[in-house]
């Protein structure tokens, strides 16, 4: 469905965040957990089959976990009373969806194989094989995240780029990261290209 030059850069892109922690390995779970990818993939591809925006949603969802402290999870967290999570930021309220998706893929990976992966991780693998089943490259994921144990509001407020972002904004809040504007436009064409095909009244801002 995405072009091909696009699903190139947009493999770069996630590849480089899916590994922007260190002592992480391709066959973390192999001994552990060793039908992980078969079981994350299976959940995913399910989840676009009943609705095939989802995939998008789950790219989306990878990309605005790792624009606060790194690629953990952080924004799976629901709010406690020591900390507000991501969800109610403003650029992820009633936007990012498809946790009930990664609650389906946990529910699933702890029946093979209990407490052993991290929800991080399998966010990192679902937006992987998101890609994939949507006609996009694959990829091996490197594994080994820890999940995060807070979440930050102000974080997300902060670094995630909200939808009244210049184009120079945008282009520098990626480089804050290590992203370039190539990789700005990898992420926004794919993802507008999956949703403008599903939907040609659907307009997205990242």
């Amino acid at each position: 469905m995405a072009s091909p030059k696009i699903a190139i850069v947009l493999t770069a892109l996630l590849i480089l965040l899916s590994g922007s922690f260190a002592q992480l390995s391709t066959n973390f779970y192999a001994t552990s957990c060793p039908n992980l990818l078969p079981t994350v993939r299976s959940v995913v591809n399910s989840a676009i089959q009943s609705e095939a925006r989802m995939g998008a949603s789950l790219v989306r969802l990878f990309f605005h976990d790792c624009f606060v402290n790194g690629c953990d999870g952080s924004i799976l967290l629901d709010d406690t009373s020591s900390f507000t999570g991501e969800k109610t930021a403003n650029p992820n309220r009633n936007s990012v969806r498809g946790f009930n998706v990664i609650d389906n893929i946990k529910s699933a990976v702890e029946r093979a194989c209990p407490g052993v992966v991290s929800c991080a991780d399998i966010l990192a693998i679902a937006a992987r094989d998101s890609v994939n089943i949507l006609g996009g490259p694959t990829w091996n994921v490197r594994l080994g995240r820890r999940d995060a144990r807070t979440a930050s509001l102000s974080g997300a407020n902060n670094n995630i780029p909200p939808p009244t972002s210049t184009l120079s904004t945008l282009i520098s809040r990626y480089a804050s990261f290590g992203l370039s504007a190539r990789d700005l436009v990898a992420l926004s064409g794919f993802l507008l290209l999956v949703f403008s095909f599903l939907n040609p009244k659907v307009i997205l801002f990242l």
